[in-house]
């Protein structure tokens, strides 16, 4: 999928990472809730079926215990997650009610992905809600999925509920343009990747120079190459940018852009 062809999108995953969600203090910014909100709206209006996996339970948890900093012990993740979890669908429901937009909520493990009987329950539900004009916002099960508090899972959970309901894109939001060559926080010299045509061991050197612990550019970039092999585009922008979901909607030359292997029918 070209980035002209980006604009024929109908269903699309839009995945939200944590520091789009968040202030300097790890705690969730209502403000930058409140942004995303008015872009996913915007884009329901243009006619398109939008899918939210949302990051922030953790960080609304935090700021609702007043901590002074993220923890990193493994328990207290889960803690501040199951405290947050229902600020933070508080926090969407406030502002989507706004534009009179249903939301529900879906908490998942990989359990529904790799068992066939939940698996196929999950996806006949999203389909039902995307048919009703509901906005469906998926976090995984933070309190009890500890691999997914370690490395930033929720990449690979997009990829898969992007397969599930058939989606033609995912949008990756974090707070880097892209894909860079190097690390652009320590190096001037390295360069944002505008187009993959393939996940090559270069690009996963590229990726692992960002790092791959939670919400690095490593599970962001297997997320895109799986999803690639299934015949879905992803592109990953700059979620800090306004508008930028209507920027990667229009074609615009904005992120990295992972063509997908299969063509267009």
């Amino acid at each position: 999928m070209s980035r002209e062809q980006l604009r024929n999108v109908k269903r699309l995953v839009v995945k939200s990472g944590t520091s789009n969600l968040t202030d300097e203090r790890s705690r969730l910014d209502a403000l930058r809730v409140k942004g995303l909100v008015e872009q996913l709206v915007d884009l329901k209006r243009l006619g398109k079926e939008v899918i939210v996996v949302s990051s922030g339970a953790i960080g609304a948890g935090i700021g609702r215990m007043n901590l002074s900093q993220r923890p990193n012990d493994i328990s207290q993740l889960q803690a501040a997650a199951a405290i947050g979890q229902g600020l933070l669908m508080q926090t969407y429901e406030h502002y989507f009610e706004k534009y009179n937009q249903p939301i529900a909520q879906l908490l998942l493990t990989k359990d529904d992905f790799t068992n066939a009987l939940r698996y196929g329950n999950l996806k006949r539900t999203l389909q039902t809600l995307v048919s009703w004009g509901v906005i469906p916002i998926i976090n995984e099960n933070d309190t009890v999925a500890v691999e997914e508090i370690k490395v930033g899972d929720n990449d690979t959970l997009a990829a898969h509920v992007a397969i599930g309901v058939n989606a033609q894109l995912l949008v990756i939001l974090t707070d880097v343009d892209g894909l860079y060559t190097e690390d652009p926080s320590e190096s001037k010299d390295g360069e944002l990747v505008r187009i993959v045509e393939e996940v090559t061991p270069e690009v996963e050197r590229w990726a692992s120079r960002a790092g791959k612990g939670f919400g690095g550019m490593y599970t962001k970039v297997q997320a895109a190459r799986r999803l690639s092999e299934e015949g879905i585009s992803t592109v990953i922008v700059n979620g800090m940018r306004s508008d930028i979901l209507q920027s990667v909607l229009q074609g615009d030359d904005v992120g990295t852009l992972f063509l997908s292997k299969r063509s267009e029918t």
